[in-house]
């Protein structure tokens, strides 16, 4: 278990703490789209920092000559074009066999596995690499449907769902320890009570993988405590009362409430009001929201009108480590998502040493 600085002063303090946990359990991870500047840029610096074996995909040639021109070093940085590997045949005997209980085809195996997404996601789900990044270059549709047609997932997670990793020092109320969690905010749009709990859990686990202490998680309404009885409403206090007996089902220190409007789960003067008698909370760590739609919308106001920082979405539910970023990533988001799933990836080692699922 890590533990998360209290009062870190700015994002870099979150990439360090991160960034120590790595050199004591260096990871291997794969970026499906490795011609880009900006990933050959992170890669780099991965190297550099002693942390991340960075696997790029794509033409050798094409990945060296952009390195050279803009004179960033390629050293212990691999590269492979997947339809020259030497695994090409196995990873594409490993997908006809895989298409065997499926009732739809994916296509011919081989030009399934010259596809750098499903290359990368093979890799992992084949240990051949530990985590893997995606989606700078294309539209996330494409990279989701690479990781769910040949990661498998977890069993007690009904459906994949994404987790956005926010940073922002100069934010007065993001979460308890300057870093807050967004979920769902890539895959599920309209969650039922069933997959907004098991969001609220999973994204909890992670939370307090991070964090290093029990977190605290809010499921987000426009009503706190009843003070809406509209459906909506109803429907995220049914998820947290289902989420609350799975903590306490299974031992986890895990805090959640809910339903809560936004200001009350970040903002503790904002709660006395709301909340009159009420014990003091601390600021939500987690932010579980009721559809896709107003997740993504609050991520991409803390990003772009707020100025958090994010780190990735963190794709949830599989049995191995991914993450995407958006096409709009900089070099510090790229590198700063490979190092957080990275992270993620000790944690799965930890739980699953054979690697079984």
């Amino acid at each position: 278990m890590s533990e998360f600085p209290s009062e870190p002063k700015s994002g870099n303090n979150v990439i360090a703490h991160l960034l120590d946990q790595l050199r004591r359990h260096p990871k291997r991870v794969v970026f499906t789209e490795g011609e880009d500047i900006r990933v050959i840029e992170a890669a780099s610096r991965l190297v550099k920092e002693e942390v991340v074996a960075p696997i790029l995909l794509g033409n050798r040639e094409r990945i060296r000559a952009m390195a050279a021109e803009h004179s960033i070093s390629l050293k212990f940085v691999h590269i492979i074009d997947p339809p020259l590997a030497s695994d090409f045949g196995l990873f594409c005997q490993r997908v006809e066999n895989m298409d065997r209980y499926r009732d739809r085809q994916l296509g011919k195996p081989e030009e399934i596995v010259a596809r750098p997404h499903y290359f990368g996601s093979l890799m992992v789900q084949y240990g051949q690499a530990d985590a893997v990044v995606g989606g700078n270059q294309a539209m996330p549709a494409a990279y989701f449907r690479a990781l769910l047609h040949t990661i498998k997932p977890l069993p007690n997670v009904p459906r994949i769902f994404g987790v956005s990793v926010l940073v922002g020092p100069h934010l007065t109320h993001l979460g308890g320890s300057g870093i807050l969690l967004l979920a769902d905010s890539a895959l599920i749009p309209n969650p039922d009570v069933n997959e907004l709990a098991s969001i609220a859990v999973e994204t909890g686990k992670l939370a307090m993988h991070f964090l290093g202490r029990k977190p605290h998680v809010a499921m987000l309404s426009h009503s706190t405590k009843g003070s809406a009885g509209t459906p909506d409403a109803r429907r995220m206090a049914a998820a947290a009362s289902l989420a609350q007996a799975e903590v306490l089902k299974n031992f986890l220190e895990i805090d959640i409430e809910g339903e809560l409007q936004a200001d009350v789960a970040l903002d503790a003067s904002a709660a006395e009001v709301k909340l009159p008698g009420a014990d003091a909370r601390p600021s939500a760590d987690v932010l579980v929201f009721p559809n896709l739609d107003a997740a993504h919308i609050a991520l991409k106001l803390l990003q772009h009108v707020a100025g958090a920082q994010t780190y990735g979405q963190f794709i949830m539910g599989l049995s191995r480590p991914a993450a995407q970023v958006p096409r709009t990533a900089s070099v510090q988001t790229i590198f700063g998502t490979a190092v957080a799933i990275a992270v993620e990836a000790i944690k799965f080692h930890q739980l699953y040493p054979d690697g079984e699922v």
